[in-house]
């Protein structure tokens, strides 16, 4: 049995898988896992020409960066947990002022985070699965892309919405602090279209490489019956010319 052989596209498709799971990968290690990298970045009014100080606000917690005193260029990262106060946090460094349902929103839905490394996981699983070639590898990478990319939407949605909230807030209380969506927030949007992306893709090469598989052994059977039916015509052809002779 011939192995059904890879397209072009279907790499393609794959590809997009790989970038995918690497997107949502820098996602889960923002901060306070790598300090300067974000979902939410919001710089603080006390800036000088010898300190930047900002916040940054990850999956499973926040950084301060550059830190009192002046003359160092310190960083204060809080632990990694799933689930934290942003709008407290923000209270408290810059007093941005929350209403009770706001900040229990916000609080609230920084547990919903823990599902960036969960879709990163399943990206990854799903690049695996889309490396064999044929159907069932296509199938399943597809399926299992299927299932990143819900999980992907979901929490993008989340990560919207929470951070939207700490972004108005802090942009609209005359502080003068700025709130805005920072790296880890695109690469999560990036993952969610490549994501969706390189499902479609394998999924249409699982099909195609079925179409074409049906296709072959529909000729290799045609091709068969006809030859054994033009074998048996020819020998029929010849032994009547023997009996002709005599």
């Amino acid at each position: 049995m011939a192995r059904t052989r890879t397209t072009p596209t279907h790499w393609v498709g794959v590809l997009f898988l790989l970038i995918a799971a690497i997107l949502l990968l820098i996602t889960s290690i923002s901060a306070p896992v790598a300090n300067d990298i974000g979902i939410l970045k919001v710089t603080l009014t006390n800036q000088s020409a010898i300190r930047h100080s900002s916040v940054t606000f990850g999956s499973f917690g926040h950084c301060v960066l550059d830190v009192a005193p002046p003359q160092s260029d310190q960083d204060y990262c809080s632990s990694r947990h799933i689930g934290y106060q942003p709008a407290s946090i923000m209270g408290q460094i810059d007093g941005t002022g929350f209403s009770r349902t706001a900040s229990k929103s916000a609080d609230g839905l920084t547990r919903a985070m823990v599902l960036h490394p969960i879709a990163c996981a399943i990206a990854f699983i799903a690049f695996l699965l889309s490396l064999g070639a044929g159907v069932v590898g296509s199938l399943l990478g597809a399926l299992v892309a299927f299932i990143a990319w819900i999980l992907t939407l979901i929490v993008m949605a989340v990560d919207f919405t929470l951070f939207g909230i700490i972004k108005n807030h802090v942009n609209s209380d005359g502080t003068g602090s700025h709130a805005y969506y920072s790296v880890g927030m695109w690469t999560c949007l990036a993952a969610m279209i490549l994501l969706f992306f390189g499902m479609l893709i394998t999924l249409f090469t699982c099909f195609s490489a079925r179409k074409a598989k049906k296709t072959g052994t529909y000729k290799s059977t045609a091709d068969t019956y006809d030859g054994g039916y033009n074998s048996t015509t020819q020998t029929r052809t010849t032994r009547k010319k023997r009996f002709g002779i005599f």
